[in-house]
């Protein structure tokens, strides 16, 4: 049964070839594919840029490559009305033609034939189409080329993608063309916004474009559009009451000006997403205007201080988007470069970077919040950096010294990590300059030796609100992008290229980020504006300030847990001025930004981590911070991170043995059999030695050591703790004038015990001086070797080079 049924359908396909009309059918089937193949159809027109806010509204848009303004209308923008409207002016039967119009076109040739002129045109949609985007002179041959370019179209895109490229390209006169852009620019609003009158004004336009110009022939327009209206009523396309408030309707169109809101990120967009028509940024509206108002008033008002660029950047911290993006205060300012992207113009940051440097150390079990850092001067290998007051505070903790951004214990803790650990940091976490300066970057990268951008260390600033893991800014919004109508092509989310962190990166652990965030939320410290209860509502925020050297940069940075925002002031001619700072310049705008943008935020505060959390509390001695010993008699608690934080007993005493006066002072070799005591003296470091003797602090200091001894003053020793030579510099050159050598200074920290201390130059004595006394010699040319003993016999040794100039 089956065979003989695929018999009877063999049969039937043979009887349907022979017929002529279907093998003329297929032949043209053919030729047309061949055709189709050979000579393609080319529909990537140069739109204009549009860039959105997260709500759809405009921000910004650009001129296409050719100057024009041809926006791109999405099928979402063409509303039913619309669709109607267009259709019933322009081509009534467009779902049903394959193109063309056959009946039309019949019409059409013998109505011009009859009247010996062309008086009636058969183009549909489509062939309107063809005709937009390959321009031709009428002619019959260019009729031909239209049509078989309207059957292509019609071939591989569907009726609404047809429409959509055609009321995308319509002409309104000048460089205006497409429907979305007379709207825009006409009306002020978006297709989808449009009335029924004002649909109707924009269908009959692009037949008329030069004689029916909006905003200046107007009572014309009104005219003709009222005349398709009653032809809509006529044919019921409408209600009688929609069209009866169209034909009341007013025209109130103008050509207006194109939007050009967030200049700097919509350029920074557009170069990134050159082939998107239409770009959704994450800018919130209502905060990009909020934010631009505050830092235009603001800079207007240091402006009086010689100060004239400012930028802002704030990132929503739970979906990591940009929310406003202010890259300067006045964007047509082009005698103060305006222009200049302030978020990722390269500036030094001062002490911003200060709160990674302090949550790697918190990893690296170094400090606890009350681990004690000594805030004296110090010599870093030739180094001697001040802090910001030009004052010293000795013995602090931790946390005081975050808090109040002291530069040395800054750069002593960076000593301890190593500067390649905040380097590789820095890089992982996208700092672009840092990259380039890896090698060049010492221990003053801390205080701003080095190179960043607003947005690198906003983007840092949001790990620490997100419990120490970095992810890349989001500048587009989680909507799809559209691509311009290309056949192949398919759209995708587009992502800023500073996403460059695929998942995030981890730059410091939970606790590390928590013990961080709960110093920088202190406000009993010096970076908070001046009289500021009298001018400022304090925000509860965590946040921290910084000033470049030069007073060239101010910067100041914070977040809660739903914003992160990052403030620079300064001048993009790298200009300074005094009265520049992080506290007192860019803070004041910090605060009236969280004050206006998340004033009373509902959002809780910041909790410790409590997933697997290593953080705990421990006793600890006040003096050091460390687990108290045998002479710590008051302990407190203090942060931890078990397993991490390093566990050392308190020595901030030690036992001496000392006769009964307390005047000499014996070790185990020299110790008699009676007439001693033991008593506990400070263990102080020789920088706080000199710290103290220097300014004159009292402080109990170890008595001389037996002079008897002759285990100690027998022969000199070479020790590795003897005393710290502080100048000269260990491998250094010097140049001098060998007619008038300049003197040069010896100088040398040493222990608290130590009473005399002996400098020797290439091994001879040279004198003999107390250990906060400074000498000068006269240098010759040549190697030279430095030695330093104390009265222990330790001592250290330095090797220079005197050079002439």
């Amino acid at each position: 049964m089956f065979k003989s049924i695929l018999r009877n359908v063999r049969g039937i396909a043979k009887r349907i070839w022979k017929l002529r009309l279907v093998k003329t059918l297929v032949i043209a089937i053919l030729i047309f594919l061949g055709f189709d193949f050979s000579f393609p159809l080319r529909t990537n027109v140069p739109y204009s840029t549009i860039v959105t806010a997260s709500d759809g509204s405009i921000l910004h848009t650009f001129l296409s490559r050719d100057d024009k303004w041809r926006m791109y209308a999405e099928l979402t923008e063409i509303t039913p009305t619309l669709r109607e409207a267009i259709l019933f002016k322009e081509d009534k039967y467009f779902w049903y033609h394959p193109g063309f119009n056959p009946i039309a076109m019949v019409r059409a040739a013998v109505k011009n034939m009859l009247t010996g002129q062309r008086t009636s045109g058969a183009s549909t949609v489509t062939m309107q189409t063809v005709r937009l985007l390959e321009p031709r002179q009428r002619t019959y041959r260019s009729k031909l080329i239209e049509l078989f370019r309207a059957m292509q179209l019609e071939v591989h895109y569907s009726k609404d993608e047809i429409l959509q490229l055609y009321l995308n390209l319509i002409p309104y006169g000048g460089n205006v063309e497409g429907l979305k852009s007379a709207s825009l620019l006409y009306f002020g609003k978006l297709p989808t916004l449009l009335s029924l009158a004002e649909i109707t004004t924009l269908t009959i336009i692009p037949n008329r474009p030069s004689s029916l110009q909006l905003g200046t022939h107007n009572a014309l327009v009104i005219q003709e559009r009222n005349e398709w209206l009653a032809r809509f009523r006529t044919r019921k396309l409408f209600d009688d009451a929609t069209i009866a408030d169209a034909l009341n309707e007013p025209l109130v169109a103008y050509r207006r000006a194109a939007p050009q809101l967030a200049p700097h990120l919509s350029r920074r967009l557009r170069t990134e997403n050159p082939d998107q028509p239409i770009i959704r940024s994450a800018l919130r509206p209502a905060m990009q205007a909020t934010a631009e108002r505050l830092v235009q008033q603001y800079a207007n008002r240091i402006r009086a201080y010689n100060i004239h660029n400012t930028a802002v950047l704030v990132v929503d911290n739970q979906s990591h988007e940009v929310v406003a993006y202010i890259g300067s205060a006045d964007f047509t300012n082009t005698f103060d470069g305006g222009q200049v992207d302030g978020i990722r113009a390269v500036r030094s940051p001062g002490s911003a970077l200060k709160p990674l440097l302090y949550g790697l150390a918190f990893d690296a079990g170094v400090i606890t919040p009350k681990t004690k850092l000594n805030d004296v001067p110090t010599n870093f290998n030739g180094y001697e950096p001040d802090n910001y007051d030009r004052r010293f505070n000795g013995p602090v903790t931790a946390e005081f010294a975050l808090a109040n951004s002291l530069n040395i214990p800054a750069v002593a803790l960076l000593k301890e990590i190593g500067t390649p650990n905040l380097v590789s940091t820095l890089q992982n976490a996208g700092f672009s300059a840092i990259k380039k300066q890896a090698k060049e970057l010492g221990l003053s990268m801390i205080l701003g030796g080095c190179g960043v951008t607003l947005e690198e260390i906003t983007r840092l600033y949001t790990a620490l609100a997100n419990g120490g893991k970095l992810e890349p800014l989001r500048f587009n919004s989680n909507a799809t992008s559209p691509l311009p109508l290309r056949e192949g092509d398919i759209n995708r989310d587009s992502v800023s290229s500073s996403s460059f962190l695929r998942g995030g990166v981890t730059i410091l652990s939970p606790e590390a980020a928590y013990l961080v965030t709960n110093t920088l939320t202190q406000i009993t410290r010096p970076d908070l504006p001046n009289n500021f209860d009298n001018s400022y509502h304090l925000p509860r925020i965590a946040w921290k300030t910084g000033t470049s050297y030069g007073r060239r940069d101010a910067w100041s940075i914070g977040y809660n847990q739903r914003y992160t925002i990052g403030v620079w002031v300064g001048n993009f001619s790298g200009v300074g001025v005094a009265e520049l700072s992080g506290a007192n310049t860019a803070t004041p705008l910090l605060f009236q930004l969280f004050n206006v943008l998340d004033y009373n935020s509902t959002t809780s505060w910041f909790q410790k981590p409590r997933i697997n959390s290593k953080l705990s509390m421990r006793l600890i001695c006040p003096e050091t911070g460390n687990v108290p010993g045998d002479f710590c008699t008051n302990p407190v608690t203090d942060y931890c991170i078990m397993g991490v934080s390093q566990y050392r007993r308190c020595q901030h005493q030690k036992a001496i043995f000392t006769n009964m006066a307390g005047t000499i002072s014996y070790c185990a070799h020299c110790l008699p059999d009676s007439g001693y005591v033991r008593r506990p003296y400070p263990n102080l470091a020789p920088e706080l030695v000199v710290f103290y003797q220097n300014r004159h602090i009292p402080f109990e200091a170890v008595p001389a050591h037996n002079p008897a001894c002759e285990r100690v003053f027998g022969s000199l020793g070479t020790g590795q703790d003897g005393p710290l030579i502080t100048s000269l510099t260990d491998g250094s050159e010097y140049f001098i004038n060998p007619g008038q050598p300049a003197e040069m200074q010896l100088a040398c920290q040493a222990a608290n015990d130590v009473q005399t201390v002996f400098w020797y130059l290439n091994d001879k004595l040279y004198r003999r001086a107390k250990p906060t006394e400074a000498l000068f010699f006269k240098p010759q040319p040549g190697d030279l070797k430095i030695s330093c003993a104390d009265d222990k016999g330790r001592s250290k040794d330095i090797r220079v080079i005197i050079r002439k100039e």
